[in-house]
């Protein structure tokens, strides 16, 4: 690997991230246990990438916009390109992109994606700040894409894991066809009460959508021993998804998603995507903290 892995911890909680794509590259807790995925291509090389501009695939890998049309492959290109490190503590790295030649081909639009990772007692915040430097509106979605191990090293096996919402979550939630896009109908949520029960057989549909969610923070792991609360303020989708088997789970706080099958119209009319006026920029933050530990 040619790209530098920069490291930020505390004494609870450490943290690697990969200037390629600005990804959380590891974490661990402070007896140097991981908790995340080592991105073993047998399974899947992911292990957090930064989804930008479009969450997601789109119909035949293009969209429409303006009366253009663009290709962009699936969860966009940032998670390809290698980001600038402008700031780096003990517990603190600051990384950006800019647009260039390659990105203005494919998404024609000057901007400035800086991700900023903190560490905090046992805790990790991801901030994502999206600045538009053009002259017209710039939609964009944005996700994150963390995969953590399944199970946890804390002695409970998959079965035991479990995913507790912050609310209720009675709404219907769709899967993925194998075209790569939001199914049309949607299906029971697998969701009792507040409490979703990890099993292989939940991702018969690919990745379970929920694309109207209440929650906007949520605990992973067994009833009893350290967990995972993951916190996504402003991030109103969520997909959580593996391969049948995998030794991981993705938990992924999104706001946008994939195209609904058939979508024709222009990027701008898609669910989940949001505009950034000229000269301004939105944030989003995604935190992770290991608790009961």
């Amino acid at each position: 690997m040619s790209e530098q892995i920069i490291r930020i911890a505390t004494a609870e909680l450490s943290a690697e991230i990969n200037p390629l794509g600005a990804e959380l590259w590891a974490l661990a807790d402070g007896e140097g246990r991981a908790l995340m995925w080592n991105g073993d291509a047998a399974w899947w090389p992911g292990r957090a990438p930064l989804l930008f501009p479009v969450v997601g695939g789109l119909v035949d890998g293009r969209y429409r916009l303006d009366g253009q049309t663009f290709e962009l492959p699936r969860h966009g290109f940032a998670r390809r390109k290698t980001f600038e490190v402008v700031e780096h503590g003990p517990t603190v790295a600051t990384f950006r992109l800019t647009d260039d030649a390659e990105t203005r081909a494919v998404y024609p639009f000057a901007f400035a994606l800086t991700v900023r990772f903190e560490v905090s007692g046992a805790r990790l915040t991801q901030t994502v700040e999206i600045a538009n430097r053009d002259e017209r509106p710039m939609p964009a979605s944005l996700g994150f894409h963390p995969a953590f191990l399944w199970p946890l090293p804390y002695g409970a096996g998959r079965e035991a894991h479990r995913i507790v919402f912050e609310k209720n979550e009675p709404a219907p939630v769709r899967g993925l066809g194998s075209d790569g896009q939001i199914a049309r109908e949607p299906f029971p949520t697998p969701v009792e009460g507040d409490v979703m029960r990890l099993h292989d057989g939940l991702f018969e549909h690919d990745t379970v959508v929920f694309d109207v969610l209440e929650s906007r923070s949520l605990r992973y792991g067994a009833e009893r021993g350290p967990q995972l609360e993951i916190g996504f303020e402003g991030l109103p989708h969520l997909g959580v998804w593996t391969k049948p088997g995998a030794p991981y789970i993705c938990i992924e706080p999104w706001c946008g998603f994939a195209d609904e099958s058939g979508f024709a119209g222009d990027l701008r009319e898609k669910p989940g995507v949001f505009d950034v006026t000229p000269g301004s920029s939105k944030t989003f933050a995604m935190s992770i903290a290991l608790t009961n530990a």
